[in-house]
């Protein structure tokens, strides 16, 4: 399995751990889950942590694209927490795909990213 999921601050944050590629398996656990919580607060924030991504599987890019179609004013925050300069790049290059803020922490930030993220949810 390439991702685990887990849900944080009363289920308003969900926190994504990503190794290795990522599939439409993954989608069909992340989609659901996600589009519950949205559905139950309205709007969500993310804390993605990136361990060594190999990108997506054709039908997992074109899963991504359409949740990120579907959800653009969903979510307030992305905290994308990464290794280096790539996960960095990938964190500037999804702002496009989303309303909501994007930030990219070090993986060394992961606590701060979460508060980050959660703080946006808080109220």
């Amino acid at each position: 399995m390439s991702i685990n999921i887990q849900k944080h601050t009363d289920g308003k944050v969900i926190e994504i751990a990503i190794n290795g590629q990522l599939t439409a398996s993954d989608y069909d656990q992340f989609i659901p889950l996600t589009e519950q919580l949205i559905q139950q607060f309205g709007k969500i924030s993310m804390v993605i942590e990136l361990e060594k991504l190999a990108g997506w599987d054709v039908s997992a890019l074109w899963d991504d694209l359409k949740f990120d179609y579907k959800h653009f004013s969903d979510v307030q925050r992305v905290a994308v927490v990464g290794e280096g300069a790539w996960d960095r790049i990938l964190s500037a290059l999804s702002r496009p795909f989303t309303a909501g803020e994007v930030k990219f922490f070090n993986e060394n930030e992961l606590q701060g990213a979460r508060q980050w993220a959660g703080a946006a949810s808080a109220g």
